[in-house]
């Protein structure tokens, strides 16, 4: 059974990685996905994916730092698809990876206006759409470094440690309308956000991975399908009695 027909899901920074994969699957599980991105030919090339599977999306072009944007673009989401059931709040940068100290201000900005401040402007447009709908669900991507602490990007970890709070808040803020709020955690997942990384290491890209899958006692870094199923389960009626929590998807990586 699709868990999700007749559900509008909407996804932001959904055209690669993390945010493409889910896209697939939430179309898979039936719904109808709004997919949105700063990068239209990614955006619309998961749209056709979705299409030539028999399944129903459409883009829309979407900073979700411009909260008139956001708010604009969330507004014609369900003009479009009649309402809207699940907000996927997926779009992040990794930012600057210095120390602290080196850190220039408006590099810090950057990172905290992508990886928070575009989720509060996300959750406030999507809110009274959820409330119309009578309820529905939030799923916010964190990391494991937002339960976990490491030597580097300190931007990155300060803002998915605020998502994860801001999660809780919002779960307990709305939990009397029937809206669900959830933080998923993912450890390192092969995303093109990952292999950029890779590629700017002094050990190389393959080096880079070979340390990447020996942290994990699973023995692999995970793929974007592992957190796309994570993300369906959560935004589904099979987790109806789940908010406020943390999906951890990380091969062990916390557990150690």
């Amino acid at each position: 059974m699709k868990r999700l027909n007749g559900k509008t899901c909407l996804v932001t920074g959904a055209g690669k990685g993390i945010g493409r994969a889910t896209c697939l699957r939430l179309a898979e599980e039936g719904a109808h996905v709004a997919v949105t991105d700063i990068e239209d030919d990614d955006g619309k090339a998961v749209c056709d994916s979705i299409t030539e599977q028999g399944g129903t999306a459409h883009y829309w072009h979407l900073d979700v730092t411009d909260p008139d944007a956001v708010r604009k673009v969330f507004d014609a989401v369900a003009d479009r698809f009649g309402q809207i059931d699940v907000l996927v709040n997926n779009a992040g940068i990794a930012g600057a990876n210095k120390p602290t100290h080196e850190i220039d201000p408006e590099e810090w900005r950057k990172v905290i206006e992508v990886n928070v401040n575009a989720v509060f402007y996300c959750t406030r447009a999507a809110i009274p759409h959820l409330k119309k709908a009578g309820g529905g669900s939030i799923v916010n991507l964190s990391s494991i470094y937002g339960l976990v602490g490491a030597p580097d990007l300190p931007p990155y970890h300060a803002s998915k440690g605020a998502v994860r709070l801001m999660s809780k808040t919002d779960a307990l803020l709305y939990a009397s309308e029937g809206i669900r709020v959830n933080s998923v955690h993912p450890g390192f997942i092969w995303t093109p956000l990952v292999a950029e990384l890779a590629e700017a290491s002094e050990e190389g890209a393959e080096a880079f991975r070979k340390g990447l899958d020996d942290l994990h006692p699973i023995g692999h870094v995970g793929a974007p399908e592992d957190i796309a199923a994570g993300v369906a389960y959560l935004a589904s009626d099979d987790a109806k009695f789940v908010t406020g929590s943390e999906l951890v998807i990380d091969g062990g990586y916390t557990a150690r």
